[in-house]
Order: structure tokens, then sequence, then C-alpha cells
């Protein structure tokens, strides 16, 4: 067939057109993130939209799962989970890297207002028969893992409460087969309101966001003694665009990191003032 002008132009036209969708594409961000960072981080997503121009695709649920999610071969770019293990599992299998801790996190109890708990009383209440204690599934998410963590240090204040509380323990939230809060619903408030636990373990980032929601809840602070600390992981995968370098950059700069402290999460990256 004869080449004619409005063939190459049809032809030109379609790789143009391929090449800016290409180069469109390339600029929309796949973000898989830990459930505790979905109000924090997404406006730290939505800062880096608007500084950048750059979309970010945005995935939130328990850590494990979200790994287990791109284990599978899911496309994600930048992966940001509430504990380092999950993304340096990821980067020991040569999935990318390195991994940067971006934030710290602590537990606090969160319980129902008609309980009689204070920092002092924790562990007592907690080991009380008639108290039903939730907190989220280990290994799936992190949360889970840092609470059962906390059970662990009980047992040098009250031998024998770790296998008390480890057994007594109900898994609420987190896992695979956890029942989902309705969408627009904090998933910790839905489970008190509900009245599943008398008192859950969870991030106090998490507390903060339920009590908004159920305010008659309480928050309790957790004595040093049994007190456990939550380190947060960033990585960013193979294969992802320059941009997802500049988005984990941007996650680690003060304007991310301000927004993360804003939300209660210790974000030390920033200079002194």
């Amino acid at each position: 067939m004869p080449w004619r002008p409005r063939r190459i132009t049809h032809i030109l036209g379609v790789a143009i057109i391929s090449v800016f969708s290409t180069a469109a594409n390339a600029e929309t961000i796949s973000l898989y993130a830990a459930g505790s960072l979905k109000s924090a981080l997404g406006d730290v997503a939505n800062a880096f939209e608007k500084a950048t121009g750059v979309e970010i695709d945005r995935a939130f649920g328990p850590s494990g799962l979200m790994r287990g999610r791109i284990e599978e071969g899911e496309a994600a770019h930048v992966f940001a989970s509430a504990n380092m293990a999950h993304p340096k599992r990821l980067e020991a299998a040569g999935r990318g890297g390195p991994v940067a801790l971006f934030a710290r996190n602590t537990l606090c109890a969160l319980a129902q207002d008609n309980v009689a708990v204070t920092t002092e009383n924790l562990l007592d209440a907690l080991l009380d028969p008639a108290i039903r204690v939730g907190t989220s599934t280990p290994k799936a998410d992190p949360a889970g893992d840092y609470a059962f963590a906390l059970f662990d240090k009980a047992e040098v204040l009250s031998p024998g409460a770790t296998e008390k509380l480890k057994a007594k323990a109900l898994q609420l939230t987190g896992g695979p087969d956890s029942a989902k809060a309705p969408e627009g619903q904090n998933p910790y408030a839905w489970v008190m309101e509900k009245d599943e636990a008398d008192i859950f373990l969870t991030y106090c980032t998490n507390a903060v966001l339920a009590k908004r929601h159920k305010p008659d809840l309480q928050i309790v602070a957790i004595s040093d003694a049994l007190a456990v600390g939550a380190d947060y992981g960033i990585i960013v995968l193979d294969d992802a665009p320059l941009e997802a370098w500049r988005f984990a950059l941007f996650v680690l700069s003060p304007s991310g990191q301000d927004i993360l402290r804003d939300y209660g999460f210790k974000a030390d990256a920033v200079p002194a003032k």
C-alpha cells in the first residue's frame, strides 16, 4: 500500500498520543501503605500532588497484607509500612530499597467510658478476667505484633501475664478475615461502638482518630515499663519512576514530617528551630 500524507499523519498522531500517555502514566505513583497512615500520609500525598502535579494512587491496609499483595505481583512503586520488617523483607528479596525510617508511633489503650482504667492500673485491668482485650492481628498488622510485644514485657511485672494476655486477646482488626468497618468509619471507633472490647490496644494516633468519632472513649497512656514503640519504614520498589523517589524524599522532608507530626507521629527529620 502506498504511503499517503493522511496515513502518515494518522500514524504520527497515534505515536504522539502513545508517547504522551506513557509520560502521563509514568507520572502516576502507586502508593501502598499501612492503614494507620491513611489520614496522615494521605495529607502528605495531597501536599506532594499540589506541589508537583504528580498524581498518587493510594491503597491502605494492614502492612503485612499489603506486603503480601506486592509479593504476589501487584504493581506498587512506594511501600510505607508500620514496621521496618515488611519493607526489609522486600529489600532482602531484591525488590527495591534501601529502607528508610520515616516516623515513629507508640501504643495507647483505648477504653470504654465505663472501664475504670489508668496508666497505673492498666496491667491489672488487662489481666482482669471480666475485661475483654482487643488487638489487631499479629503478622498481618504490625499493631498486633506491638500489642503482643507489650504482653511479653508484662511478664517482668507479673509472672504468667504473657500467657494469660495472649490467650485472652481478641484479634479484632487487621487480619485477612477481619470484619471491615463501613466506608468512612474509623475501624477502632467502630469496634468499640459495637462493644466488642472493653480495652483495645492500638497506636496512639489511631486512638486519637477513634476518639474524634466516638468522643466518650478514653485514651490511656502506657507506662514506660510496658511501652512499645513502632518504627515506620518506607521503600521505593524496583522499576518505580523517578517521581516515586521524589515522593519518598518529600515524606522525609520538613514539609512531610510536619504533616506527620500534626497527626501525632514522632517525625524527627526536620531542622532544629
